[in-house]
């Protein structure tokens, strides 16, 4: 009988499928790496997803952003988002949250899930985001910066302490160690140099494809650590 996970199901197996719709996942970022992460978690049949993100979709979210189209321009990122998940599957649990993780609310916004996927894009809260993770014994993977690349092969899953080549996990690097925090964590990262600014004040400028791959190989590593493959 055909069903939304049926080709899931003929490569994994009934009970991977059954674990995974047990499973809690919570992503916090759903902008340009973190939406792809978000969507292939929902098809994957990931069956309780939590969102964190704080921020409403800009016209210049649109080049990069999965959640970002002409008709979501000014609605909460976190609404979109769940709207988008329960249209691929009204059976997925979703917890949205419309706030910036932090150190304070750490403990509230990261209880009760499985898995972490760390798509944030500033510093203080990647940092506030691990040390949580690492002091609870809670699994997760980060993303480093997708941002001035061009070059998918260059893209790779690690530990954070074989980064190279990425000035966002340079500066996390330095503020984890200040913290006593081991670097022994997975996450996804690019060995490319950031590219030189092409344009006045576009230091960050990034093409979807770089930033897709990212979010897609969050979301696989996350199923292939819950699945334990």
């Amino acid at each position: 009988m055909e069903d939304r996970l049926m080709r899931t199901r003929q490569l994994l197996g009934d009970e991977n499928v059954a674990r995974l719709r047990r499973s809690r996942v919570t992503v916090v970022g759903c902008g340009a790496v973190g939406s792809f992460a978000i969507e292939a978690l929902a098809r994957a049949g990931i069956g309780h997803l939590k969102i964190i993100d704080f921020d409403q979709i800009a016209l210049s979210n649109i080049n990069r952003q999965l959640f970002a189209l002409t008709s979501t321009l000014g609605r909460k990122k976190t609404d979109v988002a769940s709207a988008r998940i329960k249209d691929i599957s009204a059976d997925i649990l979703v917890d949205a949250f419309d706030e910036k993780l932090t150190a304070e609310n750490a403990a509230r916004l990261l209880s009760e899930t499985d898995f972490v996927i760390d798509a944030i894009d500033d510093v203080e809260g990647k940092t506030a985001l691990i040390a949580y993770c690492k002091a609870q014994g809670l699994s997760f993977i980060s993303s480093m910066g997708a941002a001035r690349r061009m070059d998918l092969s260059k893209i790779n899953v690690g530990r954070m302490d074989q980064t190279s080549g990425c000035p966002l996990a340079a500066r996390l690097r330095k503020k984890l160690r200040a913290k006593g925090i081991p670097l022994d964590f997975p996450c996804v990262y690019s060995e490319e140099p950031a590219a030189d600014a092409v344009a006045p004040g576009r230091e960050m400028g990034s093409l979807v494809t770089v930033t897709g791959t990212f979010g897609l190989l969050l979301a696989h590593e996350t199923v292939r650590r819950l699945l334990k493959l």
